[in-house]
């Protein structure tokens, strides 16, 4: 078998440890012996991994000890150390190797428990005294460091290797699931037409009724589809995009909001409160998706006849949007994941739904330099907050303010009512 590249691979990854060279160094200005190396045996055959050669002797790394083949060392007997001192050669030897070797020292590299990697070993032509306490010690030392060293660029590669295998598996899923996300719109938008023209032109009720759910399910499906595309987006890098404005009329486009879903729930009660009296710098529909998206988690997940509330306000730094409603609480420890993707409330009776809307409307949030929090407890119910900056100051890198501007425009003072733990009392 040919052991040539993964030789060569081994041979790089020497060349990584760093404290390797003064490892050597230190062998041999202790010992008096004039060459060290880290050797792969294999049968008889030494080859060197790294070497510190001061007996000219030409060796580099990846070449054969020629003159370790006459003392008969092969590779079981590399597994124990070996110790050797007026040791003569048996073997005709070479130019470089006219003299006998008389001084030798082996010790095993064991990697974890029992893979033997190689040897450390040194040896000279002249005598030297090998056999104290104080050498063994030094070179088992020195062999289980480098053995560490080896198992520690083991363990960094496979986790790069299973970081990159993790990388572009998520890739790929995501690439997958945005094409298949859009490649879905175009029947979905046939089947929502199909329902309306149905809806339109049938006359009986219960045909009409069919009609309708038809265009519910569809308008469902096709919320969903757009929840999955702004999650692909998002983590392939490409982010979330916003189109910024200057909106002049934020009520009008929350209360249609807020109609539409109470058509799509007549049964359910929205109360609102929308008093939004100047411009605000954002992106109108990605604005309506969070609250459209907001006001589906409460009708979800709300307490079965009490009213879901809406209030979106300003103060001197904000728009503030808050969305309540009663019912179970979310348990203290699921606080944190709650803006994760595919994150679903494991309390809730309710499992529609793929769990991605209010990690969507947290990346939209931050798109806009603003802020999402949730508080929920039993005595005032679950609210969530959103505030978006109203100074265009905000679009601008963070890294480009200084702290107290940063300060005042990501942590302005909180308006009356809408402390952290607000409750119905910030709401009417």
């Amino acid at each position: 078998m040919d052991n040539g590249p993964e030789i060569a691979r081994t041979i790089a990854t020497m060349g990584r440890i760093d404290v390797l060279p003064t490892l050597l160094k230190v062998i041999c200005e202790i010992t008096c012996l004039r060459f060290a190396a880290v050797a792969h045996v294999e049968g008889a055959k030494w080859t060197a991994y790294a070497v510190r050669d001061e007996l000219s002797l030409g060796v580099r790394p990846g070449d054969e000890l020629p003159f370790m083949t006459g003392l008969g060392f092969d590779s079981r007997a590399a597994r124990a150390p070996i110790v050797f001192e007026q040791v003569a050669m048996d073997s005709t030897p070479s130019d470089q190797t006219s003299r006998s070797i008389k001084s030798f020292i082996s010790v095993p590299i064991i990697i974890g428990s029992e893979r033997h990697f190689g040897s450390l070993c040194a040896l000279d032509w002249n005598p030297a005294s090998l056999r104290e306490p104080r050498i063994a010690s030094m070179f088992n030392e020195f062999a289980a460091l480098i053995a560490s060293q080896l198992e520690q660029h083991s363990t960094r590669e496979r986790e790069r290797s299973a970081l990159l295998d993790e990388r572009a598996t998520n890739e790929l899923r995501e690439q997958f699931i945005a094409i298949l996300g859009h490649d879905l719109r175009n029947p979905l938008h046939a089947v929502f037409a199909g329902g309306e023209l149905l809806e339109r032109r049938l006359t009986d009720p219960a045909q009409r009724m069919i009609a309708s759910r038809i265009k519910t399910h569809a308008r469902r499906m096709s919320s969903l589809i757009n929840d999955v595309l702004d999650f692909a987006r998002g983590r392939l890098g490409g982010g979330i995009g916003l189109e910024f404005a200057e909106v002049d009329n934020i009520a009008e486009g929350l209360r249609s909001v807020i109609e539409e879903l109470q058509v799509a729930q007549p049964d359910c009660t929205i109360q609102s409160h929308i008093d939004v009296n100047r411009s605000v710098p954002c992106d109108l529909g990605r604005l309506q998706q969070v609250a459209s998206n907001l006001l589906g988690n409460a009708l979800t997940h709300g307490k079965p006849g009490s009213p879901i509330k809406i209030t979106a306000t300003t103060n001197e730094y904000d728009l503030v949007l808050q969305v309540w409603n009663d019912g179970v609480p979310i348990p203290p420890e699921s606080m944190g994941k709650i803006f994760e993707p595919f994150w679903r409330n494991s309390v809730s009776p309710s499992r529609d739904g793929l769990g991605l809307g209010l990690h969507i409307c947290s990346q939209i949030v931050h798109a806009h330099r603003g802020q999402i929090a949730v508080t929920s407890t039993v005595e005032h119910g679950t609210q969530f907050t959103v505030r978006l900056p109203l100074s265009t100051v905000v679009r601008l890198s963070s890294a480009t303010l200084p702290d107290t501007t940063q300060d005042r425009m990501f942590n302005p003072p909180l308006a009356a009512g809408s402390a952290s733990g607000a409750s119905i009392s910030a709401l009417p």
